[in-house]
């Protein structure tokens, strides 16, 4: 049986990942302008993530302005959005599942063997949802970096990593982590111990069966 102690760290890191990928799918610093023309000072920073953008004045003062219409947006921010949600959503169920499986909780009776399983199935989904997190982000940044590496692109339109986007990395590789130390929580089986019969009988017989004495 897994030690209860991984089972508490397991849940721990994974709770604290599934955190980190609300706060970064919310956040709209998901990638922010590069300056790499050769105007170095501006009086306007542009941030774009799932949801809004954003424009940052030197007066210190945000605006924020949610996207109108998803039809707009191209296939591949759609395709983000949709893996960070559904791993969200697959996250917080595993969590849960391994909920009921651990073995400091009192859910799912006092069944050892049916709660480890019951763990170790909570962590194959969180190692799910992290995996969708982790395709979603890595997806995204793949496109930045195509996009800032194209001689064809605008150099005012460039855009380099925010820091959202590492909160969701962070987050979906602590929940990698923690749903692997609760998926180690598979019962092993154990070999059955044969029982012999007891001998009956004070003085063990010769294998002739004869009674006879010998001295």
């Amino acid at each position: 049986m897994a030690n209860s102690g991984i089972q508490l760290l397991g849940f721990a890191l994974s709770l604290v990942g599934v955190i980190a990928l609300i706060v970064g799918t919310i956040l709209p610093q998901w990638k922010m302008s590069a300056y790499v023309g050769d105007n170095i000072i501006t009086a306007v920073a542009m941030y774009q993530g799932l949801w809004m953008s954003c424009a940052f004045q030197s007066t210190g003062q945000l605006q924020c302005k949610i996207y109108d219409s998803i039809l707009q947006l191209d296939s591949a921010l759609q395709a983000t959005r949709a893996l960070m949600i559904v791993g969200i959503i697959v996250s917080i169920a595993g969590l849960g599942v391994a909920t009921m499986g651990m073995k400091c909780t009192t859910c799912g009776g006092n069944n050892k063997v049916r709660k480890s399983r019951t763990a170790m199935t909570g962590g194959i989904i969180l190692l799910v949802g992290a995996l969708c997190a982790v395709v979603a982000c890595s997806w995204f940044a793949h496109n930045v970096i195509r996009a800032f590496y194209n001689p064809y692109t605008p150099v005012n339109t460039k855009f380099e990593f925010g820091a959202a986007i590492f909160i969701a990395w962070g987050g979906s590789f602590l929940d990698v982590l923690g749903g692997a130390m609760l998926a180690s929580s598979c019962p092993r089986s154990k070999k059955p111990v044969p029982k012999y019969p007891a001998m009956s009988g004070v003085s063990a017989r010769s294998p002739s069966g004869s009674t006879k004495e010998y001295v």
